[in-house]
């Protein structure tokens, strides 16, 4: 009784060569906020990390007056 061994074939194209056409095509759709775009982008970052320092403060105060 033999056990046939199944046919696995390996791709013939390379993992590297298919990463850099996502990438290439990703960078070829991209292009450079507008004025507009970017101090909105900043403005909603810029609140963001206020409010984790904002908690973060909090959070170390309530752990200075707990025994």
């Amino acid at each position: 009784m033999d056990i046939n061994k199944p046919n696995i074939e390996i791709p013939k194209f390379n993992l590297n060569e298919e990463l850099f056409r996502k990438y290439f095509r990703v960078l070829k759709l991209a292009r450079t906020p507008t004025k507009e775009e970017f101090t909105k982008i900043s403005l909603i970052a810029a609140i963001g990390v206020v409010i984790i320092g904002i908690i973060g403060f909090i959070i170390y105060e309530l752990f200075l007056f707990m025994p």
